[in-house]
């Protein structure tokens, strides 16, 4: 049976080519599984949608009777049994799943929360203040500068590419556009080396294009 991806039915410009279901389609083209793309409405959350997804969020997947939601936990399903979390590993790429998703990835919202607020304050409420930001940005780049450590002579985190490799680039590619990472090299080339990868950029060109067509959609019932 086919898995299916859940995602939104659009979203606006700036979060396009960083909705998590991203993560899931890069993973999904890693192993060669295939899927389908199912959607459900950004606004208003529809029942339906918090029956699969309790906070109305995305991805979700549907495997068979089982319904998944949370980005990482769907990416430990669909790893199971292949290269991705090989059992070898298996302890190694969850702790730097985790890592991303819990120690990462919260440093890199505060702080992208705030300069997202600058600009579009009508959808991420009033900015916070030069003094507010800067500190959240030395928080960041202390976190930065750990994990940048660990990649010292390392071309993936964890041994070969994983899925851990996947959340933690996943994390830092907002941040690389932002030029957070421009001082920071072993980081910069490490999501450079992952956005290379031949599943990444089919991950990213059906993502992209699924914002695409759903804005012909919208154009059309406008």
């Amino acid at each position: 049976m086919t898995l299916t991806l859940i995602t939104l039915d659009w979203v606006p410009e700036f979060p396009r080519g960083f909705v998590r279901d991203l993560r899931v389609r890069w993973a999904l083209e890693e192993i060669g599984r295939p899927y389908r793309v199912e959607t459900v409405p950004m606004q208003p959350k529809s029942d339906a949608h918090r029956a699969m997804q309790p906070f109305g969020q995305v991805p979700i997947i549907r495997d068979g009777d089982l319904t998944l939601f949370e980005s990482g936990a769907i990416l430990l399903y669909v790893g199971e049994g292949t290269a991705l979390l090989p059992e070898a590993r298996r302890a190694e790429i969850t702790q730097w799943l985790f890592a991303a998703l819990n120690t990462v990835e919260p440093a890199s919202i505060v702080w992208i929360g705030k300069v997202l607020a600058e600009r579009w304050p009508e959808f991420f409420g009033p900015p916070t203040g030069e003094e507010s930001k800067a500190f959240a940005r030395q928080a960041l780049k202390t976190r930065l500068s750990e994990v940048e450590t660990v990649l010292e002579g390392r071309d993936w985190i964890a041994g070969d590419f994983s899925l851990a490799d996947i959340a933690i680039v996943d994390t830092l590619r907002v941040l690389a556009g932002e030029g957070v990472l421009d001082d920071m090299p072993i980081l910069s080339a490490y999501v450079a080396r992952a956005e290379a990868r031949p599943a990444f950029v089919r991950a990213m060109a059906d993502h992209m294009a699924h914002w695409q067509a759903a804005d012909v959609t919208m154009a059309r019932t406008a």
